[in-house]
């Protein structure tokens, strides 16, 4: 509800992905052993695993469950106690999850929820004295960040998952029927909101033309609307920051000279709904083929002859 979710994607991936999360993670907490280690004299070494304390975890908005879990899940079976942050967007499974946790018996101040801001919650957790590591998924500039303020705080440890601009190759004999319709589930999946997006497409030249013609048939079936309702495949950006970005976005690219080929409009008068959005005679150094729009929402795709 907080990110505009396809319901029916919550409830066939997320919500299933997170208890094979905590089951993985449940069976791991007992299998953290040391090492005896064979000295050349008579001395006894070993090693000792012990949890590093408390641990931060700043988590995004486009998988909330999921994140919450693939950073809590494996920090609780090491035995610490953590602090999570959830995307001021989505902050609602967070602390649910959290109340879950507490009726199930996990001790008060184990697992700890604070909503808030990035520049005044996260910067909090990240310049904290008394946290020993911080994770961290979302942007490259704000991880830029997060090790600024651990390295001036206590030097602690840092995770972190950033920005990227992944792409897709098509060589010619590829089934162009098929590469179409992954090429279009690569960016399209869960709104373009996912860290692996294939947000570009290099397709070779001797099925280009070929390749290009059925993308834009395929994007203009893909029904986009209400969340709930079991017939559409894209839901509304999160909120109307990333809404705007997204179309600032496309303009940008229509500008640089990109060739729209299909979408680049709003859906609707209410709500943050926006077409699939393909872009054909993409340049190298253009702003759509260099940012990863993702992490300002992305439902845009452009895909070049190479």
């Amino acid at each position: 509800m907080d990110a505009g979710k396809l319901f029916s994607q919550g409830k066939a991936v997320d919500i299933p992905t997170v208890a094979n999360l905590i089951r993985y993670y449940a069976g791991a907490a007992d299998k953290i052993h040391g090492e005896t280690l064979k000295m050349t004299r008579e001395l006894q070494g070993y090693t000792l695993r012990e949890p590093i304390g408390v641990a931060g975890h700043i988590i995004p908005w486009n998988f909330p469950s999921s994140m919450f879990f693939m950073m809590s899940a494996p920090a609780l079976a090491a035995g610490c106690t953590m602090i999570v942050k959830p995307a001021e967007q989505t902050p609602l499974s967070a602390l649910f999850y959290a109340d879950l946790a507490y009726k199930a018996g996990v001790p008060a101040g184990v697992l700890n929820v604070i909503t808030g801001f990035g520049p005044t919650a996260g910067a909090a957790i990240a310049s904290h004295m008394d946290v020993d590591k911080v994770c961290f998924t979302g942007s490259t500039e704000v991880g830029r960040k997060i090790m600024q303020a651990a390295a001036t705080s206590n030097l602690k440890q840092v995770s972190l998952e950033l920005g990227g601009k992944s792409p897709l190759l098509i060589f010619d004999d590829a089934d162009v029927d098929k590469a179409a319709d992954l090429a279009l589930l690569a960016v399209l999946y869960n709104k373009g909101e996912i860290c692996v997006a294939g947000s570009r497409v290099f397709v070779q030249a001797g099925i280009y033309d070929e390749f290009v013609k059925k993308l834009k048939e395929k994007a203009k079936d893909w029904v986009v609307g209400d969340p709930f309702d079991p017939r559409s495949r894209l839901g509304p950006q999160v909120d109307k920051q990333q809404f705007d970005k997204i179309l600032s976005y496309i303009e940008h690219g229509k500008r640089e000279g990109a060739t729209l080929l299909t979408g680049g409009k709003p859906l609707g008068k209410t709500g943050y709904f926006i077409e699939p959005t393909v872009f054909t005679d993409v340049k190298e150094e253009m702003m759509i083929a260099t940012d990863e729009i993702f992490r300002t929402g992305n439902v845009t795709h452009e895909v070049r002859d190479n």
